[in-house]
């Protein structure tokens, strides 16, 4: 085996209720512990969540509300799932940015101090991406199979990003239609923000709220109804982009006619 250890290295992974670290809820946990001899002890369980699995986070992993309705809760499971974790390194794809601080912020609701700042947390995505750079020049070697001798030169970039998309249409045509909406929702373009800096979303019934600050999350008409003078001194921050303010003044000139 070409990895060497003087310590398990436990892989791990969660499904979710979400992605909201702090709010959505455990509903599997999984992890493999590769041993220093070449061995693996596995180990899994479903976790009631205590929470309904929103039908779009079904969708991703399969798990729904019935399949959970018997599993034990994450407080209920938490001891053997840190047991199986204790004494080793960490492991995981998206670990450090998801996995990690997910599971440590549940362990804490259901009442359990798991420290791992000590360990090493090894993350098979940012190595991915560090041994396979995913930027322009890699995706025309790759589908083009051409060096990219105009790198940012901004013609240069565009003829090879041309040049990718119909590679890709190509290569893929049994998962890819050769239509602007098509390749527009795969890119997940209507999830944009209604800015360009990111400083507003659209909720769930498409009203634009706030991305930052005591009231993120909050619609605009709501905090410029409960909390006037605060809309006042956002709309007098000129540290936020002109754009982002013409819009928020957009959407309250229409709320107050």
């Amino acid at each position: 085996m070409n990895l060497h250890l003087q310590r398990p290295l436990a892989v791990f992974d969660l499904e979710t209720t979400g992605t909201r670290i702090g709010h959505d809820r455990i509903v599997q946990a999984a992890v493999v512990r590769l041993n220093p001899d070449g061995s693996r002890e596995r180990w899994q369980t479903l976790v009631n969540p205590e929470m309904h699995i929103p039908a779009e986070a079904t969708a991703v992993h399969g798990i729904s509300d019935a399949d959970v309705a018997d599993a034990p809760t994450l407080a209920q499971v938490a001891d053997e799932l840190i047991r199986h974790l204790a004494g080793c390194d960490l492991c995981g794809f998206n670990v450090l940015r998801f996995d990690l601080p997910f599971l440590a912020e549940d362990l804490f609701r259901a009442g359990k101090d798991w420290d791992s700042s000590q360990v090493r947390v090894v993350d098979v995505q940012r190595i991915y991406h560090q041994m396979e750079p995913r930027n322009l020049s890699a995706a025309l070697k790759f589908y083009c199979g051409k060096e990219h001798a105009g790198a940012h030169d901004a013609l240069g970039d565009v003829e090879a990003t041309a040049d990718v998309l119909l590679a890709q249409l190509e290569r893929y045509p049994d998962q890819l239609q050769g239509t602007v909406d098509f390749l527009g929702e795969l890119s997940g373009d209507r999830k944009r923000s209604p800015d360009a800096a990111g400083k507003l979303a659209y909720d769930e019934q498409g009203h634009i709220c706030l991305t930052f600050g005591k009231y993120r999350g909050w619609r605009l008409e709501n905090i410029g109804n409960t909390d006037p003078g605060y809309m006042q001194w956002l709309l007098g921050k000129a540290e936020l982009p002109g754009s982002t303010l013409a819009i928020m003044r957009g959407v309250l000139a229409e709320i107050h006619g």
